[in-house]
């Protein structure tokens, strides 16, 4: 009796390993990928039958897709725009270092005829014109202040487009290494799916000739609708972060972009004084603060310009007549109806009741503040370096760990599907060794998308453009 037994039990374990396809048994041979590289990242879901955009490339890497994005990005249009319009300030203050011209022409009417003889017949309308050139010599520092100012303004909005850049760089390297994150995770959880699809058929077929009971059945099942439940999630991660790389790019949501790579490890050995360093020359917002303290020291000057007598010289030209075309007349003499004067003139406005003092002292307050401003900018950015830099340790620290986790646990997956098919192993542990793959490969890619996360964030945070994302 026990020998027809085992002849029964024989052809049910060959056919759970005919069941359990091509993953198992590629598990089994040890042919993964070793846990010492990158994991591949899978294909992406199929592209939507949707137009490219002429001059879009199909597919782009990590640099060119932050290349394509400050080329097209609104946000630096508009920071190109409010860098242009500073220049056009610029060269508005420096004009009005020149003389200006002004002309007016008009007309009077007096109320009564003049009473002398020779003029009672005389017309009461007189028509006029004017030409005024005007050129200021002295404005209590005023016109100089107000160039320097506007000057100061332009390198300010030249931080600014700098700032606009590395804050768009992050933004992109961020969102480009989570959706290689998610392609990561995608192709995990396909795995996963498939090891526990063989596994539920494998029991399946035990539980039918009566060597499992219903319950290893039931738990297959719940697993396998878990893992379905994680390989939707991951996913939609994959749409929606190749949606957000899209709007980043400027390029439609839905547009057939492939974004190729693969997360990787390489050690960054820059020291913290070093990173400290660099990030007070280069970072702009410490730029904009310095501008900014400049520039309100430029208003409080602008606002003591009253404490001075304002100096200035003046040409004008006047014409007279008695018609429109104030070319003749019939009642003036050639002296009254056209002439010049040339003269240099002073008007200095000496009480105000102390606004102009109080004007100049708010102005020296302001100064103070953005002097602390920026000592407090300077703090959060030396903050922000250690910061980083510190994550971009303890995630590399995590990578070592995660890749011994990875080779572990799928030598543990193997252990115990043979154990499980050689009837010497329980459901319940092969279905722990499986957990233990799909979490330990979780922690790898996540570890590694940290690592390269954290370091875009402490390039960001020392003021340097690093596209490709390289050590150096």
């Amino acid at each position: 009796m026990t020998r027809n037994k085992s002849l029964r039990i024989f052809p049910v374990v060959a056919l759970a390993f005919c069941l359990a396809g091509p993953q198992t048994l590629a598990l089994a041979q040890d042919k993964a990928p070793a846990a010492t590289q990158a994991v591949p990242a899978s294909t992406p879901a199929a592209a939507p039958a949707q137009a490219q955009a002429p001059g879009v490339p199909s597919s782009f890497d990590l640099q060119h897709a932050v290349e394509f994005g400050l080329a097209n990005n609104p946000t630096m249009v508009s920071a190109r725009a409010q860098l242009l319009g500073s220049e056009y300030d610029k060269n508005s203050a420096r004009a009005d270092f020149l003389p200006t011209a002004t002309a007016s022409y008009g007309f009077l009417t007096y109320d009564r005829q003049p009473k002398t003889a020779s003029m009672a017949t005389a017309d009461q309308t007189t028509w006029y014109s004017q030409l005024n050139l005007h050129q200021p010599i002295f404005t209590g520092f005023n016109l100089l202040s107000t160039y320097q100012k506007a000057k100061l303004a332009k390198e300010q909005n030249e931080a600014k487009l700098t700032q606009t850049e590395l804050a768009l760089i992050s933004s992109i390297q961020g969102n480009y290494l989570a959706h290689l994150k998610a392609k990561m995770d995608v192709k995990s959880a396909n795995d996963s799916v498939e090891r526990l699809l063989s596994q539920l058929k494998v029991t399946q077929a035990f539980y039918e000739v009566g060597l499992k009971p219903k319950l290893d059945v039931l738990q297959a099942q719940v697993d396998l609708a878990t893992a379905q439940q994680a390989q939707l999630i991951a996913k939609n991660s994959l749409d929606t972060t190749r949606a957000k790389l899209n709007s980043l790019l400027n390029l439609q949501l839905e547009a057939p972009v492939e974004y190729v790579g693969d997360l990787t490890y390489s050690p960054f050995s820059m020291p913290l004084n070093d990173c400290l360093t660099q990030a007070y020359k280069n970072r702009p917002d410490i730029q904009i603060g310095v501008k900014s303290v400049a520039m309100a020291e430029k208003d409080q000057t602008i606002a003591g310009s009253s404490f001075y007598p304002q100096v200035g010289a003046d040409y004008d030209y006047y014409k007279k007549g008695d018609s429109p075309s104030v070319s003749e007349s019939k009642y003036m003499s050639s002296q009254n109806k056209e002439y010049w004067t040339v003269g240099v003139n002073a008007s200095w406005t000496f009480f105000q009741w102390g606004s102009t003092y109080n004007k100049y002292k708010s102005g020296g307050e302001t100064v103070n503040k953005l002097r602390a401003d920026l000592d407090n900018t300077k703090l959060n950015a030396g903050f922000e370096v250690k910061q980083y830099l510190l994550s971009q340790r303890e995630a590399a620290d995590r990578i070592d760990v995660a890749r011994k986790s990875v080779e572990t646990a799928r030598e543990s997956y193997r252990m115990a599907l043979a154990r499980y098919q050689a009837q010497v192993g329980t459901n319940t542990d092969l279905l722990t060794a499986q957990a233990s793959v799909s979490s330990s490969e979780a922690s790898l890619s996540q570890a590694l998308a940290d690592y390269e996360t954290a370091l875009s964030n402490l390039y960001v945070a020392m003021g340097e453009k690093n596209p490709p994302l390289e050590i150096h």
